[in-house]
């Protein structure tokens, strides 16, 4: 059986966000951007998974889109919650490695869709 990486990365990713959601909950008291990092953070894996039965090859790529967002919008949260001293550097670069691999990993399916749909569509056309 082939390894999906970005499904096996997100999913390992998802966990990572759910613990930092509980340390900054209860550990830091942190309700508001904790609730929003746990809502993109775990949304990524989701939406992978989602991909994963697409109805169609343009479908696939509409919910990777998605999940390309979600992992922006979470290294947005990141960036907020190390630059208000919620996460120390060493903690923000750990967590933020790992957002930043998954963002380049989702936009090289995105770009690798686009140029098969687009040569799927040359093939039909002549």
């Amino acid at each position: 059986m082939k390894v999906n990486t970005v499904k096996n990365k997100s999913f390992t990713f998802s966990i990572r966000i759910v613990k930092l959601y509980q340390f900054l909950s209860e550990h830091k008291r942190e309700l508001i951007l904790s609730k929003q990092i746990l809502r993109s953070g775990t949304a990524v894996g989701a939406l992978i998974r989602e991909a994963e039965h697409a109805e169609s090859k343009a479908d696939f790529k509409h919910k990777m889109g998605i999940a390309q967002k979600e992992i922006s919008e979470t290294i947005y949260w990141l960036e907020l919650l190390k630059e208000t001293d919620y996460l120390s550097q060493e903690q923000f670069e750990s967590i933020n490695a790992d957002a930043v691999e998954l963002i380049k990993l989702i936009t090289t399916i995105i770009k690798t869709t686009k140029t098969n749909i687009r040569n799927q569509s040359l093939t039909i056309n002549h």
